[in-house]
């Protein structure tokens, strides 16, 4: 008897189950069905939390996998050998990545350079933006230069508005302007919760970079 209540309970757990998954998945398939606008997305990453980077370049990844072209332009970081960027060339037919940046603010210690640095790479990223043949533009780090008024922040809001209407933006970097956020579809803010380099663990090929 006990046996035969076991099994009676289970098949009523596994009916309640498929029910309640079955309504959900109603509920998603409306919601799916109701999202109809096609367009490019301009998508800002930004937050005190790791990630910022290694996100967009998942998103690179994916929109190679899709055979669409992808242009990269790194404001700040300077000639860092990175693992993504050594993985992403050999889609070498459809990336472009411009490491237009001399490192970090606090590393060059000259406000010219690091301004005349960010306008280079802004003319960079303003040619990719007018381009029908990229599916995506990375702006990584962007925000920094931003944060700083090393560029003109409506100049780029209006740069970024006049892409062309299926074209894919995602920008990294800490401290987004509220301007840009406004202005984006999609923000997401990484959440600092924990970091190992406050236990002393340095930088490390392959994870941080």
């Amino acid at each position: 008897m006990q046996g035969q209540g076991r099994g009676m309970s289970n098949t009523d757990d596994n009916a309640r189950h498929r029910e309640k998954m079955q309504k959900r998945k109603d509920v998603q398939d409306q919601e799916v069905a109701s999202k109809t606008v096609e367009k490019g997305v301009l998508a800002v990453h930004t937050g005190p939390g790791k990630g910022k980077s290694t996100a967009a370049f998942g998103l690179a990844l994916r929109a190679l996998g899709h055979g669409k072209r992808v242009v990269v332009v790194q404001f700040i970081k300077g000639a860092w050998v990175t693992g993504e960027r050594a993985a992403l060339e050999r889609f070498n037919d459809l990336l472009e990545w411009h490491t237009m940046g001399e490192g970090f603010t606090w590393e060059t210690q000259d406000r010219s350079r690091d301004v005349a640095a960010c306008e280079r790479a802004w003319e960079v990223a303003k040619a990719a933006l007018a381009r029908d043949d990229v599916g995506l533009v990375v702006l990584d780090e962007l925000n920094i230069a931003l944060r700083y008024d090393y560029l003109p922040l409506q100049q780029v809001l209006a740069d970024l508005k006049n892409r062309p209407a299926m074209q894919h933006v995602v920008i990294t970097g800490r401290n987004a302007k509220p301007a840009l956020i406004e202005a984006a579809d999609l923000v997401t803010e990484m959440t600092l919760v924990k970091h190992h380099f406050s236990a002393g663990v340095k930088a490390q090929a392959g994870f941080e970079f």
